[in-house]
């Protein structure tokens, strides 16, 4: 369904939603799925573009978390490896098992890693995707040519979840409209409702045309991660604080840096966090970091400490050590940690995540990670029933297929579009020069961007090139090289000017500037 006629659905002001979602990442998206699939009228809304935050930042893993493992949070690693399995089977298409070496340089790391791994095998059970074992220096080599050999005893394999986080985002929204809620981005919650002292709806702003909604709901669920006290003290202006920011970097390099088709996992780099070295989609991907950071960016920035920590770690690990001149995109997100108690509102933790009540009956779920997005969903829905006086349902999203899913997966470049892709394939040959490529250092072709604005709810060239594509993540250069073109279909799309298509242009050259090394 277009834009347009989503809109046309929230035109009634005298309408009530059961439930009304702000946030339209992970969280958010998979929230207001949870509440559709429940069977209730469910209405999410985003400021910005669905995954525009911190969702499509990703280490782009549904892992179980060796780091908290290391830290002896065995129920949280046991959840987050059930819901690991629950996604290989719900979405396939976008899910994929994925081999892991720790290489082992020292005497002690087999035994002491082995192990660990051994325990997470064990904590995955029956939706375990693959046994760990030791694997020779030969071996570790075939696996991952391109790995530092001086000194390289050996490695330990182990298998893990990886998928393309923006893409699962555009997934479960099209999932949302296919339970029958509506999903719309680019409107801004402005201000919360009251009656009788308690939330009863919300203001929302279009932020293409300038117009002002007031929409009613039994209830209002704040699923909007780092700017979750943002939206916390539009209820109540002296709410406590309870979200620490932290920025993660990640530097994209080509995939001969790496070699073969497994990923390096470190367990312990010098600010104590794991590194990973992951193939993805043709490139390699190195990260992560952990700086605390008192601003909150929509569009955060990468320190050149990052990078040059990331540069360091890598070198260490990596035959051919990358320079700066070697990066062909680097990106930073925010983690939504939380730091504080909610002081004066009733919580119901995990120890990643949190659901809180306030006086006035606003719902704020926040915290975790993709892999734990339906989990935290569910918990939240299940709150948000309470509050809005409705009669308790059962979620059904651990057996939910998201959009696209088939039994069969292509393992092309169209893979992640799953049952959609012969509809995409029809259009590639429909249009002219549909299947031709956006640009020659890209994988995508020129139908996608038709695509992505008919089915796909993009707004911008940002939004196709840095989500509906990956195409700034992978190459910030070539995604700029290819903007113009894709503003010219997009305006043709969409019954936009030169003027829109120049203005769209200067927007995304200025935005992927910052994806670029400094």
């Amino acid at each position: 369904m277009m834009r347009h006629e989503l809109l046309q659905q929230i035109d009634d002001p005298q309408q009530v939603w059961d439930m009304i979602v702000i946030g339209g990442g992970a969280t958010g998206l998979g929230t207001a799925v949870d509440a559709a699939a429940r069977g209730y009228r469910t209405l999410l809304l985003e400021q910005r573009d669905f995954a525009s935050g911190t969702s499509s930042r990703s280490t782009k893993l549904i892992h179980g978390g060796l780091r908290y493992l290391q830290q002896g949070n065995l129920a949280l690693v046991r959840e987050s490896l059930h819901e690991r399995g629950l996604l290989m089977r719900n979405a396939p298409h976008l899910v994929h098992n994925l081999s892991f070496i720790v290489p082992l340089y020292d005497w002690w790391e087999g035994p002491f890693y082995g192990a660990g791994l051994k325990l997470y095998d064990l904590l995955a059970g029956r939706l375990g995707l693959g046994p760990s074992r030791y694997v020779s220096r030969e071996d570790t080599l075939k696996m991952i040519p391109a790995i530092e050999p001086a000194c390289l005893r050996g490695g330990i394999i182990y298998h893990d979840g990886q998928f393309d986080d923006a893409r699962m985002a555009v997934s479960l929204t099209r999932t949302l409209e296919d339970l029958g809620g509506v999903p719309l981005n680019y409107l801004e919650v402005t201000a919360l409702e009251k009656s009788a002292g308690l939330t009863a709806g919300v203001i929302a702003r279009d932020s293409e045309i300038g117009r002002e909604y007031h929409l009613r709901a039994r209830v209002v669920i704040n699923a909007t991660g780092v700017y979750s006290d943002a939206i916390r003290r539009l209820d109540d202006p002296a709410a406590e604080g309870i979200i620490t920011p932290s920025q993660g970097i990640h530097l994209v390099l080509e995939r001969s840096f790496l070699g073969g088709e497994s990923a390096i996992m470190v367990p312990h780099t010098d600010d104590g966090r794991v590194l990973f070295a992951v193939p993805w989609y043709g490139r390699v991907l190195i990260g992560t970091t952990d700086t605390s950071v008192t601003d909150i960016s929509a569009e955060p920035l990468p320190l050149a400490e990052e990078i040059d920590f990331l540069l360091t770690h890598a070198g260490r690990y990596l035959a051919r050590h990358p320079q700066r001149g070697d990066i062909l995109s680097v990106f930073a997100g925010l983690r939504p940690l939380i730091g504080g108690n909610g002081h004066g509102e009733t919580a119901s933790l995990s120890r990643d995540h949190a659901v809180l009540v306030s006086r006035s009956g606003l719902v704020t779920v926040t915290g975790g990670k993709w892999t734990t997005y339906r989990k935290m969903a569910q918990d939240a829905v299940d709150q948000a029933e309470i509050v809005a006086g409705l009669a308790a349902r059962p979620s059904i999203t651990g057996q939910l297929h998201i959009h696209g899913w088939q039994e069969t997966i292509e393992n092309g470049p169209w893979g992640v579009y799953g049952s959609d892709t012969a509809q995409l394939t029809e259009l590639a040959g429909q249009e002219p020069a549909g299947n031709g490529l956006l640009h020659p250092r890209l994988p995508y072709r020129v139908c996608q961007v038709s695509w992505a604005v008919r089915h796909e709810y993009a707004r911008s060239v940002e939004d196709v090139l840095a989500r509906r594509t990956r195409a700034l993540f992978l190459d910030a250069a070539a995604s700029m090289e290819a903007a113009p073109g894709v503003a010219r279909l997009m305006a043709l799309e969409l019954g936009c000017d030169d003027g829109w298509q120049k203005r769209q242009v200067s927007d995304f050259l200025k935005l992927a500037r910052g994806y670029l090394p400094v």
